[in-house]
């Protein structure tokens, strides 16, 4: 080889390396921002606001039950990297929270959307999550007007974190927050074709307890204890007698909290048991997001209980680049 080729080659493939050399440099220096997440719902919404700027994982894996879920080993790195930890709060993820507090870097700060968004006069207690146990009802994420209020948390922490990004948080937290209006609307046209006596909710878990005062239903009860163990035989008793007199026509499980009795209930009661609504499961592509599992959620609900399931037709479930 030309001893002039071989100079051009070498100088080439210096040139190459010093570039690399400088990017790896520059990632170093202005890395994304590392976000760790409890459950898929909170973890999507972030992915949505944060796109391709962050960096984030979610600590509760999709469709575990994040009221039992304790951290494994592998999760102590994942949170001492963390530049921001973002969780639903309202005491959902404590074995995740005592541990962050321990192994989290210095800076690195927690946000409990929940405790940001309702007032603690405003926390709801019930049959699963009892004022005596002191732990409040922390799905907050089924009613979409407080899901609009964790964007805007979101929004605003991700731009203090990372200002030099702030205008691309902004505009894809007004995306989202537009798709959730829509969304937001679409529930009340839901609700509104289910006949009046049939606006009533028996569920496995107690999930829907900010859910149903928004959008004009009732809990009639649910079928877990405080304790997540199955109910037993007095209270299946109860709950069936409550179904009859009541005249809801449909129950509701979940993937997640797979129960036999539930079946039993509605056989002994006469009346559809849905297995199918999700607390924070995400569905499938192409709508695996947290609208994709809502919409999913009112299309099952409102057809059990004697409504028109189109009313989310319409609706956007796809998510903005991440």
């Amino acid at each position: 080889m030309p001893v002039n080729l071989c100079i051009t080659l070498v100088l080439a493939l210096t040139l190459i390396f010093l570039q690399n050399l400088l990017l790896a440099a520059d990632t170093q220096q202005h890395p994304k921002p590392f976000i760790v997440t409890s459950v898929s719902p909170i973890t999507n919404i972030v992915r949505n606001i944060g796109g391709t700027h962050i960096h984030v994982i979610g600590i509760v894996p999709d469709g575990t039950d994040s009221h039992t879920f304790e951290p494994i080993p592998s999760d102590i790195k994942t949170l001492q990297a963390a530049d921001m930890i973002i969780v639903n709060g309202l005491d959902l993820e404590l074995p995740t929270l005592k541990l962050a507090e321990k192994v989290k870097k210095t800076k690195t700060t927690i946000l409990r959307l929940g405790n940001r968004t309702l007032r603690e006069e405003d926390w709801q207690y019930d049959f699963s999550f009892p004022r005596e146990h002191g732990h409040p009802n922390p799905h907050l994420w089924l009613n979409i007007e407080l899901v609009m209020r964790y964007a805007e948390i979101i929004k605003e922490n991700l731009s203090t974190l990372d200002p030099a990004n702030k205008e691309s948080y902004q505009k894809n937290a007004a995306t989202l927050l537009a798709k959730l209006q829509k969304l937001d609307q679409a529930i009340f046209r839901c609700v509104e074709t289910i006949p009046i006596n049939n606006r009533k909710l028996v569920t496995y878990h107690d999930s829907f307890a900010y859910f149903a005062p928004r959008y004009g239903m009732t809990v009639i009860a649910a079928v877990q204890p405080a304790d997540f163990s199955e109910p037993g035989p007095q209270e299946v008793i109860g709950i069936i007698k409550q179904i009859k007199e009541t005249g809801v026509p449909a129950i509701f499980g979940s993937e997640v909290f797979p129960s036999k009795v539930m079946e039993q209930i509605a056989r002994e009661a006469n009346v559809k048991f849905i297995d199918q609504l999700s607390d924070d499961e995400l569905p499938a592509s192409p709508n695996h997001s947290f609208i994709g599992m809502m919409t999913n959620n009112m299309t099952i609900l409102t057809e059990a209980l004697g409504g028109n399931p189109t009313c989310t037709a319409n609706i956007d479930a796809s998510n903005i680049a991440f």
